[in-house]
């Protein structure tokens, strides 16, 4: 996870790991329509939902970042918009479940208070809960300035909580990991006050989690990006996962499980976002393969048949030599 002089590995190193691994993987399109001439891309993975399978996705025009979150289910070999299905003036989509309630997320985009003049914006995850897709409700509105707020339910019935601060804690991007005993006790304070996972992120990079899963032992599958700028100021975004343990607070077994070269090549939004690949969730098979959904090169979204991260012969064991804590 880290060289012996502890310095946290790098994009590239992760990245290089993952090339020598030569694992075999599968790229296959995924298809929207229904959308007229917008892109539709950073895709949840499917999730059922009144019995039947649901992707959510950022739906945005080529030349703007004013984007829309659709609800899709599939006919044939498309996806549709699904009939009645609330859209929202979202980024990003997630979702997971906590108890028996749907939880769906995506960010907001605002103009910073102090903004103008100049404008710019800014953003804050906002949180739904509700039966089904169409009974999703507000809940919470995250801390400004932080996306990547995510939610999963522990084996004792409490939320954990991963944060992602940037700025004077986080820098580009750190992830923090907290736990709340139900919904009803998520704060911004709470959020806010996150112990930051150490070493996991060298300062000039970033990263953040996209969806989490209880695994049977009681640790958290963690499915995220970590992400860099090159020499020529592009942005180059992998896939990364590792386990983390919400008792002890520590996580091992971090590595990139696709970077964008493994998916099927396309058009890119702009040409610093070529490399960029944004996992939106797994669909795990018992035969010990995997799908990872995933936005690429903030234009278009695809799956990936890969090897499942999570199941047991895939894990490295947790030690003293390659886990590291919370702060």
């Amino acid at each position: 996870m880290s060289d012996a002089g502890g310095r946290p590995k790098s994009c590239v190193e992760y990245r290089d790991m993952w090339r020598e691994q030569n694992v075999a993987t599968r790229a296959e399109p995924l298809h929207f329509l229904g959308v007229a001439d917008r892109d539709v891309y950073n895709i949840t993975a499917p999730f059922l939902d009144r019995g039947r399978w649901v992707i959510a996705g950022r739906v945005e025009r080529r030349e703007s970042e004013q984007s829309e979150v659709y609800f899709f289910v599939q006919h044939g070999d498309a996806w549709h918009p699904l009939e009645g299905a609330p859209v929202f003036a979202l980024q990003d989509p997630f979702v997971t479940r906590i108890g028996d309630e749907l939880i769906f997320g995506g960010v907001e985009t605002f103009i910073h208070p102090r903004g103008t003049p100049p404008k710019f914006l800014w953003w804050r995850t906002i949180l739904f809960r509700g039966r089904d897709v169409f009974d999703l409700r507000p809940f919470f509105i995250g801390p400004d300035g932080m996306k990547d707020l995510r939610l999963v339910q522990l084996r004792d019935g409490s939320v954990g909580v991963f944060t992602r601060p940037q700025g004077k804690k986080g820098g580009r991007g750190k992830i923090g990991f907290t736990r709340v005993p139900h919904l009803d006790a998520l704060t911004v304070e709470a959020i806010d006050e996150a112990p930051l996972l150490e070493g996991l992120f060298l300062d000039e990079e970033w990263g953040g989690v996209n969806a989490a899963y209880l695994l049977p032992d009681g640790t958290i599958g963690v499915l995220g990006h970590i992400a860099c700028f090159d020499a020529e100021a592009r942005r180059n975004y992998y896939a990364l996962v590792f386990c983390f343990d919400p008792e002890r607070r520590v996580y091992s077994d971090v590595r990139v499980i696709a970077e964008r070269r493994n998916f099927l090549a396309g058009p890119a939004k702009r040409e610093d976002l070529t490399n960029v690949v944004f996992p939106g969730g797994l669909i795990r098979h018992e035969d010990g393969t995997a799908e990872l959904y995933a936005g690429v090169s903030d234009v278009g979204a695809q799956k990936l048949i890969i090897p499942d991260p999570f199941a047991g012969s895939m894990r490295v064991p947790a030690s003293t030599s390659d886990e590291r804590k919370t702060s």
